[in-house]
């Protein structure tokens, strides 16, 4: 009789254990549900700002080294064509011109355009001139915050990476319903150079 009442005792707490050991697993899924839940209303919000891409602006612009590798980079532009984003990338050497388009999401590469420079852009003149700093870039991410941030709110929509009076920039068109807005943003720094709106 004792050994049925000890072994019955045995049980019940062994069980007990059990349900304890359970209880916190589920509170602990419980608060990573609910930590992977505000991380999703997180990026939901971030994503309304902005579009995330599988290949990097850093990543786009080593596609275009590779299959450049003795030229500079005097723009590139991220744009959307047939709902598909890519990167269009132009630039230079000392005779010639290029273009290659990087696709956003596979990082297919396709050579667009290969042309001789015009006479007086050649020997270097034009490399010179437009070739961008391409040295510790912000991201079309955090461009794209800095830019909707400055304007209030819409989602950024179109980038480039352009150079005027030796200073590299992003110029970001933001999106408000009909209003469209191109701000311009230091590329290193990320101060606001100007916004133009459009209404």
């Amino acid at each position: 009789m004792k050994k049925i009442v000890i072994l019955g005792l045995s049980v019940a707490l062994l069980g007990g254990l059990a349900g304890c050991g359970t209880d916190s697993d589920d509170s602990a899924s419980s608060s990573s549900s609910t930590q992977k839940t505000s991380q999703t209303s997180n990026s939901q919000t971030s994503s309304e700002a902005t579009t995330n891409f599988k290949v990097s602006v850093d990543d786009a612009i080593k596609a275009y080294q590779e299959a450049y590798p003795d030229s500079d980079i005097t723009s590139v532009d991220l744009e959307t064509s047939f709902g598909k984003y890519l990167y269009k990338i132009e630039g230079v050497d000392d005779n010639k011109e290029y273009e290659v388009r990087v696709d956003a999401d596979t990082k297919e590469v396709s050579k667009e355009r290969e042309e001789n420079l015009d006479t007086e852009d050649k020997d270097g003149v034009k490399r010179k001139e437009d070739k961008l700093d391409l040295d510790n870039l912000l991201s079309v991410e955090k461009v794209s915050d800095i830019a909707v941030k400055h304007v209030g709110k819409g989602k950024a929509t179109d980038w480039s990476l352009d150079k005027d009076m030796g200073k590299t920039y992003w110029e970001v068109k933001v999106m408000d319903g009909h209003k469209e807005t191109e701000v311009k943003i230091d590329a290193k720094s990320g101060d606001v150079l100007e916004s133009e709106t459009d209404d």
